[in-house]
């Protein structure tokens, strides 16, 4: 049978996680011995106490049926996600209505651009900017326009600049902070700004916000719902993956505007079943137990930023130091593409590093670089890294 797909298939790009581990396991298959700074994944393990109620649920028999609350998410999780929200941003939310369960975030696009995009409709992306926000807007048929970030502007988007009639005929504005890919955090007047921005043109604003508690030198990041009026224009997207350690289990929340998530819930619904009961209950015991993960992740990462810089510097490569997230933002050497140098690096080193490109236009000319991975392995990894840029920097002279 020759299998006919789809236009909106066709149209969308190869998603740029997917094609990284694709080439780890092309070049494992080699025998190289790859070390990857390439994927967005904690190493770090779930807190035993988030383990042991993971076990436990999943040892009653009562989970094992369709998930309690369908789409929605059981109404214990939502209220332990409204009362993690007021203890740590001191916002009020209703678990009732503005709680939405979720596998992850990055489904959280989905089912956002499906049930309120239509085609033909601008949707503002962030460029560079997470891969999950383009495709999505597509998928439902609208037509993306991208707002630049900025170095100079600490990758901040520049509202003003985006177009008058452009605003005007906006639905949405993804934003991300702290940033992936740029490690680039947005203070509280940013925001302020935003909803000013959203409520002069009707549009609504979408924050993505997984590595809000991924921080380092003091800084703590916002929730774009701590703006007075900000739930009337926006709504934000959470997960449990980088923060607890918990990304295989699949488990986040949308959070805000309750006609937004009541969307969001009613294409859900038509899709999946909702979260697994233990997911949940695992999720219910990460966000009303201690919260010393928190603090242990940020040392680890803040470790591992200084042995990144270090090695980075020796390498020859200019980065901004990053405030929060797991990731460094790295400048590749002049007279190479961000494609060629990762490739490059890959092929004489083993090391992946992810092409700013996959980030959009406005990523080329920087590599996204992991402190996802073991300490001995993040210097092995700088090490190589080392020799290998001094061979393509004298190539090149």
């Amino acid at each position: 049978m020759d299998v006919h797909r789809a236009d909106r298939l066709q149209r969308l790009p190869r998603f740029p996680m997917m094609e990284t581990r694709r080439r780890v396991d092309e070049a494992r298959a080699r025998g190289i011995d790859v070390i990857s700074l390439g994927v967005g994944e904690p190493d770090q393990p779930m807190a035993p106490h988030v383990v042991a109620a993971l076990v436990r649920a999943s040892a009653d028999s009562s989970t094992h049926g369709y998930p309690t609350g369908g789409a929605w998410g059981m109404p214990a999780f939502r209220t332990a996600v409204a009362a993690r929200y007021a203890c740590r941003y001191g916002v009020t939310l209703d678990p009732a209505t503005e709680v939405l369960a979720l596998l992850g975030s990055k489904e959280a696009n989905h089912y956002l651009a499906l049930a309120l995009l239509d085609a033909g409709d601008i949707a503002l992306v962030p460029d560079p900017g997470y891969p999950a926000y383009a495709p999505n807007a597509m998928l439902a048929g609208a037509e993306v326009r991208t707002v630049p970030l900025r170095p100079e502007r600490d990758y901040l988007v520049d509202l003003d600049a985006i177009p008058a009639d452009v605003a005007r005929r906006a639905r949405v504005l993804w934003l991300s902070y702290p940033n992936n890919p740029t490690a680039a955090v947005a203070p509280l007047d940013f925001y302020a700004a935003a909803v000013a921005f959203a409520r002069r043109n009707d549009v609504l604003l979408v924050s993505d916000n997984p590595y809000s508690e991924i921080a380092f030198d003091g800084v703590v990041p916002p929730s774009i719902l701590e703006v007075d009026g900000a739930r009337e224009v926006a709504i934000e997207f959470n997960s449990l993956s980088k923060t607890y350690n918990m990304a295989g289990v699949r488990i986040g929340m949308a959070v805000g505007n309750a006609d937004v998530v009541a969307a969001m819930a009613a294409m859900k619904e038509n899709v999946d079943c909702g979260p697994f009961d233990a997911a949940q209950y695992a999720a219910i015991a990460a966000l009303d137990g201690p919260q010393d993960v928190i603090e242990q992740n940020a040392a680890v990462y803040a470790r591992r930023r200084a042995i990144a810089m270090d090695g980075l510097m020796a390498a020859g490569l200019r980065a901004s130091r990053p405030r929060a997230t797991f990731y460094v933002w790295a400048q590749v050497p002049a007279g190479i593409s961000s494609a060629e140098f990762a490739r490059s690096v890959l092929d004489r080193t083993g090391v992946v590093v992810v092409p700013g490109s996959a980030y959009g236009d406005g990523g080329e000319g920087y590599v996204r670089i992991s402190l996802a991975v073991a300490d001995e392995r993040l210097r092995e990894a700088m090490g190589r890294l080392v020799g290998c840029t001094r061979i393509v920097i004298n190539s090149l002279s």
